[in-house]
C-alpha cells in the first residue's frame, strides 16, 4: 500500500492531513530493516539507478506480468545491496549471499527509492501492476474436497437437479471467502475443475449448470456476481465509503472446464491458452442498490468497502 493511501486512510479517521510534514523522514534514510544498506548515497553507488528507474517508470499492465522488466530490475537491485555490508562511510565489504528476509528487506530499499525518485502517479500504477502480477498467479480459495459433489456427479452425460444443486452449494460456500480478480477466478475455475476430474467427473458440469465466471466470487445480488479486474488500478479511498472500486465480468461468463493437459501448465501467459472472451456492457441507468456494506451498481459494479480497519 502507497504512502498516499495510507494517509487517507487515517485521514478518514480523523488524522491531520499534514502527516508527512509532522512525521518526516531525511530523504537519506531508506528504512531497510536487516537490509545492509539503508542509505541512499550508498545505494546509488552500488545500483545501476539508471538502469532501474528506465526498466521502473512505465510499467506495461499487459506485459509486465508475463514478460517482466521492472521486477528483474528490482530483483537486481536488492541482491546487489543485500550482498554488501555497509557503513556510514565510503567503504563496502563483499558478505555472504544474503538469506531471503534480508532480501526481501532489501526489495523494500528498492522500492522506497523507486517510490522518492518516481513521479506520485508513476510509483502508484508501478506498484499496483507489480502487486497484480503477484495475485494473479494462484487462486485464493481453499478448495475442501467435493466428495458430494463428485458422487452426485460421477458418470453424468446430462442435466441433473441432484449434481447441479450438489455443485451450486458447493460454490456457495466457497464464493463469499474473498472478492478476486477475473484471472483469479479462472485458475479457480480450472483448479475446481481438476479436483473433479481427479474424482471420475469427466462431463463438464460447468457448462450443464450453467456456473460462471462470477459464481466463484461474491454473490451480491441473486445470480450477479462481482469479480475484480485484473489489475485493479482504480481502487480508490473515501474519506465517506472506504475502498471504492469497480467489478468486471458482471455479464454471463461461463468458467472454463480443464482439458486433460491444462492443469498441468496452467498460465495465463501462454500464447495458446484461450480465456474467456470478456463481455461487452452497455453504459446503465441503474441507480443502484446496498447490500451488507457493499454499494452495488449495476451492470457494472461499484463497491465501496465501509470499514477498512
Amino acid at each position: 500500500m502507497l504512502s498516499a493511501d495510507i494517509i487517507s486512510i487515517l485521514a478518514s479517521r480523523g488524522a491531520n492531513i499534514t502527516i508527512p510534514k509532522l512525521c518526516s523522514v531525511k530523504s537519506s534514510n531508506l528504512t531497510g530493516g536487516t537490509c545492509p544498506v539503508t542509505d541512499a548515497n550508498i545505494f546509488e553507488k552500488i545500483v545501476n539507478t539508471s538502469k532501474l528507474l528506465e526498466a521502473c517508470n512505465s510499467v506495461d499492465p499487459l506485459k509486465e506480468c508475463c514478460r517482466p522488466v521492472c521486477q528483474p530490475a528490482i530483483l537486481d537491485a536488492a541482491l546487489r545491496i543485500s550482498l554488501r555490508e555497509s557503513t556510514f562511510g565510503d567503504s563496502n565489504i563483499v558478505k555472504e549471499p544474503a538469506t531471503t528476509d534480508v532480501l526481501s528487506d532489501c526489495k523494500g530499499v528498492v522500492y522506497s527509492w523507486l517510490s522518492r525518485k518516481l513521479s506520485s502517479d508513476a510509483a502508484n500504477t508501478a506498484f499496483r501492476i507489480l502487486s497484480a502480477c503477484k495475485v494473479n498467479k494462484v487462486c485464493p480459495l481453499e478448495f475442501n474436497q467435493p466428495s458430494e459433489v463428485i458422487n452426485a456427479c460421477r458418470d453424468l452425460a446430462a442435466p441433473n437437479p441432484s449434481c447441479c444443486s450438489s455443485l451450486n452449494t458447493y460454490i456457495m460456500r466457497i464464493q463469499k471467502e474473498m472478492l478476486i480478480t477475473n484471472r483469479q477466478a479462472i485458475i479457480c475455475a480450472t483448479l475446481f475443475g481438476s479436483m473433479l476430474q481427479k474424482g471420475g467427473v469427466m462431463t463438464d458440469i460447468y457448462e450443464l449448470c450453467d456456473v460462471d465466471l462470477k459464481d466463484f466470487s461474491l454473490q451480491a445480488y441473486g445470480q450477479q456476481g462481482c469479480l475484480l479486474r485484473s489489475w485493479p488500478s482504480d481502487v480508490v479511498v473515501d474519506n465517506t465509503t472506504g475502498y471504492s472500486f469497480t467489478c468486471d465480468l458482471s455479464d454471463n461468463v461461463a468458467a472454463p472446464w480443464p482439458s486433460s493437459s491444462s492443469i498441468s501448465s496452467l498460465s495465463l501467459c501462454a500464447p495458446e491458452m484461450s480465456l474467456p472472451a470478456l463481455p461487452t456492457l452497455e453504459a446503465s441507468t441503474n441507480p443502484g442498490y446496498h447490500y451488507n456494506g457493499y454499494k452495488v451498481l449495476v451492470p457494472i459494479f461499484s463497491f465501496s468497502l465501509l470499514s477498512v480497519l
